[in-house]
This record gives C-alpha cells, structure tokens and sequence, in this order.
C-alpha cells in the first residue's frame, strides 16, 4: 500500500512558534496519498474506464446507430451516433463514481482501515472527504476528457462547445461520488452494493435519456428520470457537444450542484458516525 508522510502538528514553525497544518495542506495531504494509489493502480481500470465506453459508441453509436438511422433518420432529426455519443461521457462519469465509491471505499473502513490510520493524525474527516473525493474528481475528468478525444475522431461531436463536457464530467461524478459515500459509510456489509448496481445504475443508464429519449417513457419513468443526476448530466452533455444551450440548462447545473451539496451533508454525517462516534 501506497503511503505519504503526513506532517505532524508540530512539525510547522512560523517566527519560532509551533503551528498546526493548514486545511490545505491537510486536504493535500489526503488527496496525494489517493493520488499515488491510483498512479499505482491505474492500469486496472482501463478496460472499465475507456474501452466499454468506446465498445459502446461503435456497438450503439455506430451498429445499432446506422439501423435507426436508415429507419427514421435519426432521433429527433439527429444521426443516432451523434444522439449517444455525447451520453456516454456522462455515463462515463456515473461508472467512475460507483467504481471508486463503493467497494475501494468500503474497504478503508473495512479491510485495511486505512481512514482510521488517517485520522490518527491531524488529519479531520472532512479532509478525508475532500481529499478523496479530489481524486476522484480528477479521474472522472480525465475519463471524460479521453472520451471526448476517441469520439471525436468518429465525428461524434459538431461544436467546440464539446469542450465544457469534460467539467460537465467533473460535475456528474461527484453527483453521484459524494452521495455514495454516505451510502458506503453506513453500509453494513459489501453484499449492499449489488443492490446499487442491479437496481439503481444499470436502470439509470438504460432509463435517463442516454439511449432514446426520456419523453418515449411512460409517464412514471419520466418523471422518475427527471429526479436523477444522469439524465441531467446526459442533458448538458448533449448541450455541450452540439454548442445549443439554452437557459434551462440553467436548471440542470442546479440539480447537479443540489446532488453535490445534499450528499456532502449526507456523507460527511455517515462518515462521522462511523469513524468517529
């Protein structure tokens, strides 16, 4: 396992005095120590990562694109490639979150307890948060990004606006990334995450607009897509890629920033009650 030396409380001298490390310095701390895990580890997440989202594009972009395209010219007069590429970077970033927030952190709690070694130190658990989450984030933009890079090269996308999908990306993994830390930290055993896969991820991906749109859903499942992050994500992804956004995208951006907000409350109290109280 990785390790980075983390300054004790003392170890800082300003004008002779002892001072603690500042928040930035703790967060820092954190996230380098992810960081070099990931740098060291990276190599197993590139199937996951790049190829299925690529496997994707050529089988539902291109395959199963160029047979709704000779049978109804597209989705909403838009060749089907053009329609999904865009969604999969969103649902890209859905895949990185759950991959990293569910199981890796379950097994700091768990397994190697690494968070309890971490706040042994001056360490809080809101650096913890931020730290890991930080990595996170920076993995989920760089999935995005290379995504964006391979379809582009397909002709995927028609405006340099494409661009803003990668902090989109950002965006959508930690709507997702920062709620499943509450869940992950108040999970009884490992067994809770098929629950979240089976019946939570695979439904959003096939249901939140990536595929079709989410107006030839029954009403129940259009109402429900319109309450989750994916489908908002998908929205200013296909925003983004075609440069046509207009001011409801403003209500997008909330929705995601809600997500993020809500589930820092949600994860920071989860994580507490477990590593602290």
């Amino acid at each position: 396992m990785a390790t980075v030396q983390l300054q004790s409380p003392t170890s800082r001298h300003v004008h002779g005095e002892r001072s603690p490390l500042r928040p930035a310095e703790r967060v820092g701390a954190v996230a380098a120590y992810f960081g070099l895990v990931y740098r060291r580890t990276w190599m197993g997440s590139v199937f996951s990562r790049f190829v299925m989202p690529l496997l994707f594009l050529l089988a539902m972009g291109i395959g199963l694109g160029s047979l709704v395209d000779d049978a109804s010219g597209g989705v909403d007069g838009v060749p089907y490639l053009l329609f999904v590429a865009p969604a999969m970077i969103a649902v890209q970033a859905m895949m990185t979150a759950v991959s990293e927030s569910t199981y890796p952190v379950y097994g700091l709690f768990t397994w190697n307890r690494m968070y309890h070694s971490m706040l042994a130190t001056p360490l809080t658990v809101s650096d913890l948060l931020l730290g890991h989450l930080a990595v996170i984030a920076a993995q989920g933009g760089f999935a995005a990004a290379a995504f964006v890079l391979v379809a582009a090269l397909f002709g995927s996308f028609t405006s340099w606006w494409v661009l803003l999908a990668v902090p989109i990306g950002v965006l959508v993994t930690l709507a997702f990334a920062v709620p499943l830390f509450g869940f992950t930290a108040r999970a009884k055993g490992d067994s809770s995450f098929n629950v979240v896969y089976r019946l939570v991820i695979t439904p959003l991906m096939l249901f939140s607009g990536a595929f079709f749109p989410v107006e030839r859903l029954p009403i129940v499942l259009e109402v429900l897509a319109w309450v989750t992050p994916l489908w908002h994500g998908v929205e200013l992804c296909r925003a983004a890629a075609h440069g046509s956004f207009a001011p409801f995208d403003l209500v997008h951006l909330a929705v995601l920033v809600l997500f993020v907000g809500a589930g820092w409350l949600y994860a920071r109290t989860g994580m507490t009650r477990r590593l602290v109280s």
